[in-house]
């Protein structure tokens, strides 16, 4: 059999004569309600507490302000269906990777997954670490060498955690995506039952001076949302070990992206209840501001604490799902074989996850990641794209294959979701050209790699080719 055969019926098919069923493979340990909690628990951090002031900077009513919301919500979910369709041929582990590897080869798959354990992931980790140490340090008192041990403390907690298996990792994810959802639920009734502001989608809510709608300000607020939305995409990198991936993975990826916009939605609604427009612009943190007002310190310091159980929930599921694309990469030998071993007790990446946990707490100690973490999401979002537009290139290139899912609305839903990605990379483009260049190179630095990996996998091939003979 030949090795790229071998590949797409291995990790990446998922078939029930793959390693997945040998005892040396990841565990399939989740169904729907865990992909669920990944979708949703990684995605909502801080986004929906912070970003409705800058999005109300830009647009003067509610109306408009719910239907940006919505748009980012609806590509979030055509990203989501054709992603679900791509999960459904390949329901191994990997995700992303996986359907850029089959869709334009070994190169592009490398590369995503190179920026992943360079910045793209483990910057998203370490993000989210010293974040809940900021917001820790509103209620307790921390020097700044505090918050950066508790970042990177906080980073190796949840790296051990899934070091002893997926069943840890899930178990702590299902309890903080409950809490979160009964925290953000609680927050939401109380703004709509205390707020006496009536609701004018249009009209009602300008304030004088604000600038009427345009379509300049509508995009940026649209980037804006869709980086709130972002994370819904990580469930498909542990599509391996799930228990009926063809059908809960596309399950899981749709309702998970339908609650975070019911969500975002109903806590902006509860924002323009309570507040003032003018209110929602001049406070940076208006979650904190609404429910302030009406419970006083007692209120930010719920908010607070809320807070920082959706950067938990969030942190948990990156520390989780990431390793799991390095150990598809390097199972077919087209990333650092070092990420492919598996603990024979808990069954888990385990070095994947030490060198991502390792590093990730290197980013946050360091204090130099955000610059470039910022810089690098452009590069993200080209591979959103390519990743969805992979379900316009299989599907002409291998019509053959069985789809259990198919993304429907086809080819409208993958082609509006990758041009909502490719306006996002030219706005960071226009916006940041230096920042758009270093980002570039911080993906391109694993070309040499690349060759380096591909070129000694293929030597090891030909030398086990003519042992054979």
């Amino acid at each position: 059999m030949r090795s790229g055969e071998q590949s797409e019926r291995s990790v990446s098919g998922g078939s029930p004569e793959s390693p997945a069923a040998s005892p040396h493979a990841l565990r399939k340990e989740l169904n729907l309600f865990d992909a669920i909690a990944i979708v949703v628990g990684t995605t909502i951090g801080s986004g929906i507490f912070l970003i409705p002031s800058s999005i109300a900077s830009e647009l003067n009513s509610l109306g408009v302000v719910l239907l940006v919301w919505i748009i980012g919500g609806i590509l979030s979910i055509f990203g989501a269906l054709s992603l679900a369709e791509l999960g459904s041929i390949y329901p191994g582990t990997g995700g992303l990777c996986t359907y850029l590897r089959q869709a334009y080869g070994p190169f592009v798959a490398f590369l995503y997954a190179w920026g992943l354990l360079f910045m793209i992931h483990s910057g998203s980790i370490a993000a989210l670490a010293v974040g809940f140490s900021l917001y820790a340090g509103q209620i307790f008192t921390l020097s700044l060498l505090d918050e950066k041990l508790l970042s990177a403390t906080l980073i190796l907690i949840f790296t051990i955690i899934s070091c002893l298996g997926i069943r840890g990792g899930k178990l702590t994810q299902n309890l903080i995506f409950t809490a979160k959802i009964a925290g953000l639920a609680g927050i939401i009734l109380l703004l709509c039952f205390k707020g006496s502001r009536p609701i004018h989608l249009f009209g009602g809510t300008v304030d004088h001076g604000v600038p009427a709608f345009s379509f300049a300000e509508f995009g940026i607020a649209l980037v804006a949302v869709l980086f709130a939305y972002e994370g819904w995409h990580v469930v498909s990198f542990v599509a391996g070990e799930m228990k009926r991936p063809q059908i809960d993975l596309p399950r899981g990826l749709f309702y998970g992206t339908a609650i975070i916009m019911l969500i975002y939605l109903t806590a902006n609604i509860g924002y323009y209840h309570l507040l003032a427009p003018a209110e929602i612009r001049g406070s940076t943190a208006v979650a904190a501001y609404s429910v302030g007002k009406i419970l006083g310190s007692v209120g930010r310091n719920v908010i607070s604490v809320l807070i920082l159980v959706s950067i938990l929930g969030s942190i948990n599921g990156m520390v989780l799902t990431g390793p799991r694309v390095y150990y598809a990469m390097a199972h077919d030998a087209a990333f650092p074989r070092i990420f492919g071993r598996i603990d024979d007790r808990y069954r888990t990446p385990i070095l994947a996850l030490i060198v991502q946990g390792i590093w990730s707490a290197v980013l946050a100690l360091s204090g130099t990641y955000e610059q470039l973490f910022t810089d690098v999401i452009f590069a993200a979002w080209i591979f959103y794209g390519l990743a969805v537009a992979g379900v316009l290139v299989i599907r002409r290139s291998r019509p053959q294959l069985e789809r259990p899912f198919r993304v429907p609305g086809y080819p409208w839903i993958p082609l509006l979701f990758s041009a909502a990605a490719i306006g996002v990379v030219l706005s960071t483009i226009i916006e940041r050209p230096m920042g758009a260049l270093i980002g570039t190179v911080l993906v391109a630095s694993g070309i040499p790699v690349y060759f380096f990996v591909v070129k000694r996998a293929a030597g090891k091939t030909q030398e086990g080719e003519r042992a054979e003979t």
